[in-house]
């Protein structure tokens, strides 16, 4: 039973590395549901400056958030962020609708703002970009 052992490894070895190289890479779509998860963790969290990073990188250099909307974030805490099933307007880009809950930390009001979302795939580096900016928290409603 001995000399089978090494065998039995090398065997179990074998198949597990074939079995990953015949697995595709993540699909487009895996990709964006990771994306659109790690985004609403980083929101929930009122992580901002990581929540810029989900940002196109044309659209954030033509329109990168001012510091009075950075400053914004501060005054608030979220409370809540409900998001709507992604629906799909072309090959590579889809819409998103989310409730963001908001506290403002001076004065202990609660509201909340609506988040029209839009993400485009870029093929080139299979990824999901944020094209729309950060939410927009100075609605009122």
């Amino acid at each position: 039973m001995r000399h089978h052992k090494p065998l039995f490894l090398s065997a179990t070895l074998a198949t597990l590395l074939a079995s990953c190289a015949s697995n595709p890479m993540h699909s487009k779509d895996d990709i964006l549901t990771e994306t659109l998860r790690s985004y609403g963790a980083t929101i929930r969290w009122g992580d901002v400056a990581r929540a810029q990073a989900f940002i196109d990188p044309k659209v954030l250099a033509e329109r990168p958030p001012s510091q009075l909307d950075l400053a914004r974030f501060q005054q608030v805490r979220i409370t809540g962020y409900s998001e709507q099933t992604p629906v799909p307007v072309g090959e590579n880009e889809v819409r998103q609708v989310v409730e963001i809950g908001l506290v403002n930390v001076n004065t202990q009001a609660a509201r909340s703002v609506i988040d029209h979302q839009i993400w485009r795939y870029d093929e080139a580096t299979k990824h999901w970009w944020l094209t729309t900016g950060l939410p927009d928290i100075t609605q009122s409603q």
